[in-house]
């Protein structure tokens, strides 16, 4: 069995049959190649001798226990597959121990520092939207550059008739997103200037029409390698190191603030389009620290220590 055409028919089944994104395609095409090279090209036929090594070497690397327990679900869900084929009878996975990936508390960034990230970007309506919709409504990156014209909230004329956009989040599943002022004003805003933004050539500006931040690129929309890279300009621009802003760290700070204000779990949970509450915990640990800290400045038996 040739390694390559397997895992592409695998990735096919992934797509056609699971609905796996474009961007967990190409997480599990780049494990399984890696699990290949090292096998020397024949991980079809692997035994688990082998695999142990591999996963032993991916330590070596110094990979974070949550990159290997990923790489080890990606080959397990290969060996599945190739059972059910019948290309084999056997899953050499069956006894291997993976890492327990620990989660690591987010660094988050204030509201001081959010509110200084949002001052410096008030010229520009572009960035002042990216960054109101990361922090305003917690979308991952992915689908903040894919969203479209269509999934905005109803307006009449000026005015916005309601308040939610409509994001299709990992696996298909859709959910709603309500925004509040700020965002719908900074979305008014770009939305106003948007047309000159449009990429000449009708077959660019085609592809570009449906989006609410487009691009000339193949994709038709800003990718996330460019919004990245806006968000470390503004880092630079405002002060803050520049590995504390990324799409990710908007989306942990808006987690995080709503259930400093008093939001309850479950609906940050679901406000952030988390299958599993304990993705959603992570963020109560940042709580946590906070509410020891104000417990050993402010409480009066403190002071007696």
């Amino acid at each position: 069995m040739s390694d390559r055409r397997r895992i592409e028919a695998f990735l096919e089944m992934m797509s056609a049959e699971r609905g796996a994104s474009a961007n967990t395609l190409d997480a599990y095409g780049r494990d399984l190649l890696d699990a290949s090279e090292y096998c020397a090209g024949n991980l079809c036929d692997a035994q688990g001798h082998e695999l142990s090594a591999w996963l032993a070497d991916l330590a070596s690397r110094g990979l974070a226990p949550s990159t290997q327990a990923r790489k080890l679900s990606a080959i397990r869900r290969f060996y599945r597959f190739l059972f059910e084929e019948g290309d084999r009878r056997d899953d050499p996975t069956a006894k291997l121990d993976g890492p327990k990936p620990g989660r690591d508390v987010p660094d988050v960034l204030s509201r001081e520092e959010m509110t200084r990230l949002l001052e410096m970007c008030e010229k520009d309506p572009r960035l002042r939207c990216l960054v109101e919709l990361l922090y305003g409504a917690g979308l991952r990156a992915s689908e903040l550059v894919s969203l479209k014209l269509g999934s905005l909230p109803r307006r009449k004329g000026a005015r916005w008739v309601t308040t939610d956009i409509i994001i299709c989040g990992k696996g298909g599943k859709e959910r709603l997103c309500p925004l509040g002022k700020p965002a719908l004003r900074a979305l008014s805003d770009w939305l106003e200037v948007r047309e000159e933004h449009l990429p000449e050539g009708s077959l660019a500006r085609g592809r570009a029409e449906p989006f609410v931040f487009p691009s000339r690129g193949k994709a038709g929309h800003l990718t996330r390698r460019r919004l990245g890279q806006l968000l470390e300009e503004l880092a630079i621009r405002t002060g803050i190191r520049t590995d504390r802003v990324h799409p990710h760290a908007l989306r942990h700070a808006y987690a995080t603030h709503l259930l400093m204000g008093g939001a309850d779990l479950r609906s940050v949970q679901t406000l952030l389009g988390h299958s599993d509450i304990a993705t959603t915990q992570i963020y109560t640990h940042v709580l946590t620290d906070e509410l020891t800290e104000l417990l050993e400045t402010a409480h009066p038996m403190a002071r007696k220590s």
